[in-house]
Order: C-alpha cells, then structure tokens, then sequence
C-alpha cells in the first residue's frame, strides 16, 4: 500500500504532468466511494454512503445547491460505474493531451473545470426552467466527468479540427467527426432516462467551443481559474527560508503575473517568421504528429497573432 501512495504522490511531483493528475483524482475519488459503498453496505450502515454521496453529487434544486455549492465542481470527480469512469478518463486521455500540447497544462485544468461548471449550470437550468425536465425533488442528482471531459473533445477539435485518429477496425478519422457523433448523441439522449447528464455533456460541449473560440479572439475566459488555482498552490507551497533580494522579488513578480494571464508558459517565446516557416516547413513533410510540444504551442501564438 506504501508503495501505490508513493506512485501517486510521484505522479503529482512530476512536471507537465496534469493530464495524469486529473485522471489520478477521478480514480482515487471512485476508488474511495466504492470502499465506502460496500463497508457501509456491510455494516448495515448504508446512510453513510448516502450522506458521501450526497456531498459530492450536483442536486437540481436551488436551494439545494446553494447549500452545497462546492457540489458544482466535485461532481465532476466522482463515478459509482467502472464503465462510466472508464470511458471518460480514456476520452479525457485522448483529447486532453492534445489540449495539453497545444496550450499548456494550466489551460487544460481550466477548460476542464469550465466544462465541468457549465455542464452543471446548463442541467440546473433545464430541470429548474425547462416544463419538461421537471421531477420530483430528490431525484436525478448529477455525477461523473462527461461533460468537463466533453468541453476537453470539443475544444480540441475546435483547435484542431483536422487532426486524425486511427480508430480500431476504421482507420483515421478526423476528430471533428468523433466529437460531432457524441454531441450529436448527447443531444438525442436528452429526452431518455440519463436526460440530466446528456443535458451537462451538451453545456460541457458548447463551453468547450467558446473557450477556444474566445481564445483565438485573444481573449482567456479561463483567468478566474487561474487565479484561483495560483491562490490554492500559493496556500499550499511552503514558504522559502532564505530571503529574496529586491531584484529576484521584481521577477518572480513579472513571471507570476505572466503565468495568471493564462499563458501557455514562459518557456515558449513568441514565435518569428522564419521560426513558423520552419514549423510549417516540418509540418509539411511529417505532419502534425511530428512537432514538439513547444512548436506547436508556438503555432497557436502564432495564430492569435494573425
């Protein structure tokens, strides 16, 4: 048991490691509700594994999220079917290393925390508003990482609308096409017995699609993220014996504030035209696939600029 916390603690240690981190939550939150479960099950203790329950899944009502208002997010961790973990972490997988190599890990958090509260807005508003969506008070709780894990799919192939996938017993697709299927479906499955959580991947998906969309335009709806996930790592950092001269100060000032803005690091400078005609160039002969993650981070500048 040491060892497997030694991995996870390693895991969360490594840098550019994110896209792992969020998968490692996810498992260890089903992980924990499922022990949870089945002691309290056994031990005829079954109203603890509600009241767990209860404190990570998204209620409908207003007033019940306003009690809980934390439930916005967490909802998005936690899963009580393996399948239903499954297949979200390995189209997270897919998907967010795309957005983790084309703009950073910082911006993968955020657009799958943005995913994650828009899905849920989007479902609080059709049960509350929406004649059709109305149930009885205590029923149809939200829960899993589709829709956060839906904004990852649809803002990847925002970005990358040509990018392929070579899909088992169909070869390439384009991945424009594979997230247009499950949107698609999301959309059908609206009116069927999972209508809260199709509701959430289509309020996941459109929130994807701005993310990008607003980002090409110059603009980070992800900065309040940002902000918040600097203050949490600020909190939790120990605090330097050593003192800081004024100059060091001044710096690691500029580089805080260069980082909140929501760049994608401050290892990728901004490109020049013969460092984007090289980029094509190499594109050209090997294909996207080919590129560092730097270069192609440097692509994405490149395009705001234009």
């Amino acid at each position: 048991m040491s060892g497997l916390l030694d991995d996870f603690r390693s895991e969360f240690k490594k840098p550019n490691n994110t896209l792992v981190q969020l998968i490692l939550i996810n498992t260890v939150v089903f992980l924990t509700v499922v022990i949870i479960k089945v002691v309290s099950q056994v031990s005829s203790r079954g109203y603890v594994s509600h009241w767990v329950m209860s404190q990570l899944q998204m209620p409908w009502a207003p007033g019940d999220i306003a009690r809980k208002p934390w439930t916005v997010i967490t909802y998005a961790f936690t899963h009580v079917e393996p399948f239903h973990i499954l297949f979200n972490m390995l189209f997270l997988y897919y998907f967010g290393r795309l957005i983790e190599e084309y703009l950073g890990s910082r911006r993968l958090v955020g657009l799958y925390l943005l995913g994650a509260i828009g899905g849920g807005l989007c479902y609080a508003v059709c049960y509350n508003f929406i004649p059709y969506f109305s149930v009885p008070v205590g029923t149809q709780p939200l829960l899993g990482a589709s829709g956060a894990a839906l904004a990852v799919a649809v803002g990847a192939a925002t970005l990358l609308p040509n990018y392929t996938f070579h899909m088992l017993f169909i070869g390439p697709v384009r991945i424009k096409y594979i997230v247009l299927f499950f949107v698609v479906l999301s959309f059908f499955n609206s009116v069927g017995d999972n209508a809260g959580g199709n509701i959430a991947h289509l309020g996941g998906a459109l929130v994807g699609f701005s993310y990008i969309k607003f980002l090409q335009n110059g603009s980070d709806i992800g900065r309040p993220i940002y902000w918040v996930m600097d203050l949490w790592s600020n909190m939790l950092r120990p605090k330097p014996p050593v003192k800081v001269s004024q100059r060091q100060r001044s710096t690691q000032t500029a580089t805080s504030a260069y980082a909140t803005a929501g760049s994608p690091g401050p290892s990728v400078s901004i490109p020049d035209q013969d460092e984007i005609d090289a980029i094509l160039d190499k594109i050209g002969r090997s294909g996207y696939e080919s590129l560092t993650r730097e270069e192609k981070q440097k692509l994405f500048r490149a395009s705001q600029k234009s």
